[in-house]
């Protein structure tokens, strides 16, 4: 008779069971509440997390605070999936073990098999990690204006392995965060227009510094640009002698990628001041020289000149 059939095998198969339930059932049953209790703690703790986060980028009053709210979404749920992933490995390692099995070949296994991928893929992680961090540390947004590693551009895009860069002339440059050397910011929470003025050396630094105030204050008072300009203009007086024009640095701070709007309208209205004023804004001049051996030619025009006008 087959072993199956009998009434032996089937009550011992019951009394392992009943013995495995009352061993081994309830500690599995207490791993599993455990897990939930944990993972349930991890969310609230995640969810607490970012409203600090948040809160703390309202009392610095960051500029595009929508948009910081998303870098910390998109942190904290790159947290919350890691988190999940190590609670979830080590609830399984503890099942097999629990259920009997050897998990040392496993994790020899797993072992073998992360040393091969982190070998194949270690720019991939090296991206991950950068884009991390970018984001994390704020280093740039989208919607900044930034150089990385020497291409200017408006960034269009951040993600945890490239930034996307768009040029003035509209091409797009695609980096990887793991090989970016250099990323300056242009538009971090404020922005600045910096201006190298010349002016002819004979005309006076004091009146061209009031005029160039003057002409500031009025573009600061302009209902059409007063909520772009942050600070009044700095003038910092005579910065060099260059070889046709004194140079007067000045600076205007403005809002976020507002620095090119307001530096060309206060540019023309200072060409329009100088003008006004008298001030020569000086540019290259050519002087010919006829030598003597072009006099008789000199000389010849103008009797021909005098001729005609008689």
């Amino acid at each position: 008779m087959n072993q199956v059939t009998t009434l032996e095998f089937w009550n011992s198969v019951l009394e392992k069971l009943i013995q495995w339930s009352i061993t081994e059932l309830p500690p599995i049953l207490i791993l599993i509440v455990a897990t939930i209790v944990i993972l349930k703690i991890f969310r609230a703790f995640i969810k607490r997390l970012k409203k600090v986060f948040t809160k703390r980028l309202e009392r610095k009053e960051v500029i595009e605070s929508e948009e910081s709210g998303k870098r910390v979404e998109t942190l904290m749920n790159i947290v919350y999936g890691t988190g999940k992933v190590i609670i979830y490995v080590i609830f399984i390692m503890i099942l097999l073990k629990k259920l009997g099995l050897d998990i040392a070949p496993l994790l020899a296994g797993a072992g073998i098999l992360g040393l091969a991928i982190g070998f194949g893929s270690q720019e991939l992680v090296r991206d991950f990690l950068s884009g991390f961090f970018i984001l994390l540390e704020n280093q740039i947004r989208k919607g900044d204006v930034a150089i990385i590693d020497g291409t200017g551009g408006l960034v269009e895009a951040i993600e945890l392995r490239t930034i996307t860069l768009r040029d003035f002339t509209g091409t797009t440059h695609i980096f990887p965060n793991g090989k970016i050397n250099t990323i300056s910011n242009m538009t971090m929470e404020w922005s600045a227009m910096v201006f190298d003025i010349g002016v002819a050396y004979k005309e006076d630094p004091e009146q061209v510094i009031s005029i160039m105030k003057q002409v500031g204050e009025d573009l600061a008072n302009d209902p059409d640009f007063k909520d772009l300009i942050i600070a009044p203009l700095e003038v910092f007086g005579v910065d060099k002698f260059a070889d046709s024009a004194v140079i007067i640095k000045a600076r205007i701070k403005t809002k976020p990628i507002q620095q090119w709007t307001v530096g060309r309208e206060y540019k023309k209205r200072l060409k329009y001041a100088f003008d006004n004023n008298g001030i020569e804004i000086p540019f290259p001049h050519t002087t010919v020289y006829w030598g003597e051996e072009i006099n008789p030619l000199k000389l010849q025009i103008e009797k021909e000149l005098k001729g005609d006008s008689q």
